[in-house]
């Protein structure tokens, strides 16, 4: 059942963006429930970004409408979201806890509460050093961090980041992603642009694919994976998996651990289990269905050009 607008936090209903004779995103509908991270995919020019100017009203719908926390996007509404967008923008030359400070007022926090929100945050992700540094004097890395603080400073109740890990190692991608664990945890939602599926497949709760400014897939993580899934599964174990009935080919894996079994016309994974636990002459320490990851599907769809995919989600 589709949600009505003002049990979402953002609703996006038949939407259609044109410059000119070039049509950016072409009747997109999605919504983005409240308290869940959910994230947009798509290839460099799919339609993601002026998607996202239009849920901010930076840029207006030719066609379509588009709801924030139930309603149109107030100046009221503007103060309950923070947005980080692909073009990072800090003043270079202004102390790192002046810059904070002033952007966090911009949002309606007093001064002394944004500083001291500023000096505890820069702490947790290690900058209290650089805390009267320039941020021109800053590393990427450490300008990212900032500018990250920057968006969440004012705590707002919907987030909205463009390639949020750009620029980290590790380390501090690990440090980022707890962070916004921890906004999510209390309720925050949370909307990411990203080009690491990596991050989709560990994070979000559902996805949106746009590509030519259409939708493409829409739905959990799981539900997109296994719209994808070969009629195969993977196993782990012991025994003669090429004589079970019904199995077609035996691929072994790189790793030697793991076999992934494609079955034959008629064949299904339950059928697969059942003839495993009757017989046993097999040890399984694992079973499942063969699923593709988020970067295969990727690689499917935006290079397939397939606008009309029957794969799509609702």
């Amino acid at each position: 059942m589709t949600a009505t607008s003002n049990d979402c936090a953002i609703s996006v209903q038949n939407v259609t963006k044109r410059y000119g004779s070039f049509t950016a995103v072409s009747d997109l509908t999605f919504e983005v429930r409240p308290g869940e991270i959910f994230a947009m995919l798509g290839p460099n020019g799919a339609g993601k970004t002026t998607t996202l100017r239009m849920i901010l009203d930076i840029l207006k719908p030719d066609t379509g409408s588009i709801t924030v926390f139930g309603g149109p996007l107030t100046d009221a509404a503007k103060d309950r979201i923070g947005y980080l967008p692909e073009e990072r923008g800090l003043y270079r030359d202004v102390p790192v806890l002046d810059v904070l400070t002033y952007l966090a007022q911009l949002k309606g926090v007093p001064h002394a509460e944004a500083q001291r929100r500023a000096i505890a945050m820069l702490k947790q992700v290690g900058l209290e050093a650089n805390i009267k540094s320039k941020v021109s004097e800053l590393s990427k890395g450490m300008q990212q961090k900032v500018q990250i603080i920057a968006t969440v400073l004012h705590r707002p109740d919907l987030v909205i980041i463009d390639e949020p890990f750009a620029g980290l190692d590790p380390v501090n991608t690990q440090m980022i992603k707890e962070m916004l664990y921890d906004m999510n945890r209390e309720g925050v939602t949370i909307v990411m642009s990203t080009h690491q599926m990596n991050h989709v497949e560990e994070m979000a709760d559902r996805l949106l694919m746009i590509d030519h400014g259409h939708r493409v897939l829409y739905g959990t993580v799981q539900e997109v994976r296994e719209r994808f899934a070969e009629n195969a599964v993977v196993v782990e174990g012991t025994g003669d998996w090429a004589a079970l009935p019904g199995v077609r080919s035996v691929e072994v894996s790189e790793t030697g651990r793991e076999v992934v079994l494609h079955l034959g016309d008629g064949a299904t994974p339950n059928a697969i289990m059942q003839a495993l636990a009757a017989n046993p002459t097999y040890q399984v320490r694992r079973f499942e269905l063969a699923v593709p990851s988020l970067t295969q599907i990727f690689i499917q769809v935006a290079g397939g050009n397939n606008h009309g995919n029957s794969r799509q989600g609702g």
